[in-house]
């Protein structure tokens, strides 16, 4: 599975970065393509670029705030969770993605 997505908390500080970790950490132990932006305090770091949109299968926005740029992703499935979960157990945030991509 290709993974492009947002992480952004409502500091935009720690849960942002932390969230980001996760995901990646998760994506590389499942052998899955992944590229996270961040929208923090520092502004956009990372930032996804039009081929990676392109070629990814699902976008996740790990967020707590509103987050510009939402339009790069029309047409691709979205989902949409907040950083705590994340960080929790992001591994399951994918493998449940999964599952909903392959029932498609």
């Amino acid at each position: 599975m290709n993974i492009v997505g947002i992480c952004a908390c409502t500091a935009g500080i720690a849960h942002t970065y932390m969230a980001r970790e996760k995901i990646l950490q998760a994506a590389k132990a499942r052998g899955d393509g992944c590229f996270i932006e961040t929208q923090g305090t520092i502004g956009p770091e990372n930032v996804l670029t039009p081929e990676q949109i392109k070629q990814a299968d699902v976008v996740i926005l790990a967020v707590d705030v509103k987050v510009s740029g939402e339009e790069r992703f029309a047409g691709k499935p979205l989902v949409r969770v907040g950083t705590a979960t994340v960080i929790k157990d992001a591994k399951a945030v994918l493998d449940k993605v999964q599952a909903a991509l392959d029932k498609r």
